[in-house]
Formats: structure tokens, sequence, C-alpha cells
């Protein structure tokens, strides 16, 4: 029961994304790291990317995986069911971490990373265009229907490209759409994680999600409000920004006595 109307609580629908604006942004995103991938010098290439062991290099080449991860999935038989939904997918990564880098790792060794990039580019235009977003397609974590692991692409590529920016220090463009459905999908991962209405997080101008058990509020300003930008958000969400350096350096603003995400952050690594 709703404990600000004693009517029962209603459950939210999952949010919808536009399959058409998806692929767009990811092919957009896409575009924008490959165009830095292909000036990096050897030498930039090959610093670290803060990410573990990885060198920038190996941090292109993940990338561009994770987009071929899309072609792959396509070409390989479609398993009976979906097994991933795409609120779970947050959650199933981390399991894969070891495997996903050791790939990464074979990736970046096989080949020039503009090489990488241009293969991809042309394998993602031929199958891309006539994928069916209810097709259902093996991926690492579990069969997932298409259109939902199109949407996690968006959070490769927004989360690395922000890697990819802090490591060699150049610009990375964020296409908007992209922003948008990484900064949506792990807000309502938190919601997922953190389940209840007390605590209102505010992610303008992309995404407002309710979370953390407590006294439901229903009019008015919420007593307990988190409001942060979306790059901010990403990064606490997985983990590159800690919780109190973000409120130290008025990255976030918090009020109210559970307004505090510590103990449920980071979303995923």
């Amino acid at each position: 029961m709703s404990p600000a109307t004693g009517s029962p609580a209603r459950k939210k629908r999952p949010r919808v994304y536009d399959p058409v604006r998806t692929r767009a942004a990811v092919l957009a995103q896409f575009g924008h790291v490959r165009e830095i991938v292909g000036g990096l010098r050897e030498e930039q290439l090959d610093r670290p990317a803060a990410l573990g062991e990885w060198t920038v290099r190996e941090l292109a080449a993940h990338m561009s995986m994770a987009v071929g991860s899309l072609v792959r999935a396509l070409r390989e038989p479609a398993p009976g069911r979906a097994e991933v939904s795409l609120a779970q997918w947050p959650f199933a990564t981390g399991t894969h971490a070891g495997q996903i880098a050791d790939d990464s790792s074979r990736l970046a060794a096989s080949a020039p990373v503009a090489e990488l990039y241009a293969r991809v580019a042309d394998e993602v235009a031929q199958v891309l265009p006539g994928a069916e977003d209810d097709r259902i397609v093996a991926t690492r974590v579990g069969a997932m229907r298409f259109g939902d692991f199109l949407v996690t692409r968006t959070v490769e590529l927004v989360v690395h490209s922000d890697d990819l920016a802090r490591a060699t220090g150049l610009v990375v463009p964020f296409d908007r759409q992209a922003l948008a459905a990484c900064t949506r999908l792990l807000a309502d991962a938190l919601a997922v994680k953190a389940p209840g209405a007390s605590t209102e997080v505010r992610i303008p101008p992309y995404a407002v999600v309710q979370c953390v058990e407590g006294p439901r509020h229903t009019r008015g300003t919420p007593p307990n409000v988190v409001e942060t930008d979306p790059l901010t958000w990403i990064r606490l969400a997985t983990g590159r920004t800690q919780w109190a350096d973000a409120i130290e350096e008025a990255q976030v603003r918090a009020s109210g006595e559970r307004a505090d995400l510590v103990g449920v952050l980071p979303i995923m690594g």
C-alpha cells in the first residue's frame, strides 16, 4: 500500500527508447570516438588508460569491440527467449570483467586501431539498418532483445569516451542522444538497486527517478533530493568518481536525511 494514499502502489513501466534515435546515437558516438582515435600517435596509444592495466590502445580496442558485438549478435542464431532485461544488464556485466579485459587486450594486439574501427564501421553499416529490435540475440551476459542490447552500447560508448578524454587530455564530443540514453539507463538501474520513493534523484535534462525505502512523497518538493549533471552522474554510477569527492567539490547537491547514496553507488564497475 502507498503510505501517502493508502492505495496500492502502481508498478512503474519500463522506460521506452526510440530505436531510430538509439541507432543514430550509437553510430554518432562511435564516429566521434573513431575520429579521435584515428588521430592518436603511437606514444598516445601506449599511455596508461587509468583502467587497471589497460593502455589507451586497449581502451580504444574495447570500444570497437563493444560496437562490433552488435554485428556478432545479429550473425549468430537467435536464442529461444530473452534471459536478461535492459534493467538487469548493468548488474550482469561485472562477472565478465576479466574476460572482457582479456578479449580487449587480444583485439588491441591483433591489428592497428584504425583498422579495427574501419572494419567495425563497415560491418555495422551492412547489418544494422535491417535489424529487428524485437529479435532475441545472444550477448556475453545472456540473451536479450536486440533493441535493449543497442541501448547498452550507448553506456559502453559514453562511459569509455569519458575515459578516453581523461586518458588523452583531448575533448571527445558526446552525442546528445547517446548521453541521454546512458544517463537514463544508469538512473533506472539505481531505482532497481535501491527501490523506494523517499528520495528523488534529478539529472537534468535527461532523467528523474525515485529510489530508497522510506515514506513516499507525493506533493511539492520532496524532502530528500539529489541533483547532479549527467557526466558526474555517469562517473558516480560507474565508480569513476566517489560520492564524498563529488559532494566536497559541489558536483552534487544533496538535501535530506535519505539523500546520501554512498551505500548504493556505484551501480556498475
